[in-house]
């Protein structure tokens, strides 16, 4: 079959083909020089590259669809009847694509106002850890445990989160005990303080008890989880030496 022929009857399929091979190809092209220059960025920079190179991909390889359905006769007369249609479609869309749309602006907002970025360690929703990727529609979570919890980021941007690298590197843990309503608190405030050579404050005061948050020295934030099970765990065996812990005497009484 000579070469004109068979592109005449196959010109849709090869534009389509060529109009989504290029979309990859400069996406790829982009992705490697990131790759190779990832090290010199900080977290600020690192954290919009990854999304603006993310956009950038969804919005070539948007084109690239839309190039590549407009060859075809039948889908240019799909188009004109919808645009022709231009409010219902719209409406239709819209409400179809919300939910997605909204985690996409709210990934924008993120990225441009980061009150986390690509490193951070945050606690949302009773989960702690560092943010690996924050991606078009949603952000990954990197636990100390290496699981990964996946958040949109419409729940990102409009709820409350702690973020322990905001402002620096290192994090202080804390340790939080109860004691008994009848305890004797301020002999357990200086028992902690003499054993952990941190701040001890009383937290919170109930009919239940007393809550007393014992702070330490700072750490990394991978180290913070291990820090402050060991911190209770000393706080308890010393509550419990100076009988200050329910049922407990103190050490050295029978």
């Amino acid at each position: 079959m000579p070469l004109a022929a068979f592109w005449d009857e196959n010109a849709d399929w090869i534009s389509a083909a060529i109009s989504i091979l290029l979309a990859l190809l400069v996406v790829f092209a982009l992705d490697r020089a990131f790759q190779r220059r990832r090290d010199r960025f900080s977290r600020e920079t690192e954290t919009r590259l990854r999304f603006l190179r993310r956009l950038i991909y969804a919005g070539i390889l948007l084109v690239g669809v839309a190039l590549a359905l407009s060859q075809f006769t039948g889908v240019s007369r799909i188009a004109a009847s919808l645009l022709a249609s231009g409010v219902v479609a719209a409406a239709i869309i819209g409400f179809a694509a919300r939910q997605t749309l909204a985690n996409v602006v709210a990934g924008v907002m993120l990225t441009i106002s980061q009150p986390i970025r690509v490193g951070d360690w945050i606690t949302y929703d009773d989960h702690y850890g560092v943010v690996e990727d924050i991606r078009l529609n949603y952000t990954v979570l990197r636990t100390a445990s290496e699981q990964r919890v996946v958040i949109p980021n419409e729940l990102l941007a409009a709820g409350v989160l702690v973020n322990d690298t905001l402002a620096t590197d290192a994090v202080g843990p804390e340790a939080e005990v109860w004691l008994a309503p009848g305890a004797d608190t301020e002999h357990a405030v200086r028992a902690l303080e003499a054993e952990t050579g941190g701040s001890v404050t009383v937290a919170e005061v109930t009919p239940d008890g007393v809550r007393l948050s014992v702070a330490a020295d700072r750490v990394a934030p991978r180290e913070r989880g291990p820090r402050e099970a060991e911190l209770r765990a000393r706080c308890l065996r010393r509550l419990r030496a100076e009988g200050l812990l329910e049922g407990s005497e103190p050490a050295g009484r029978s």
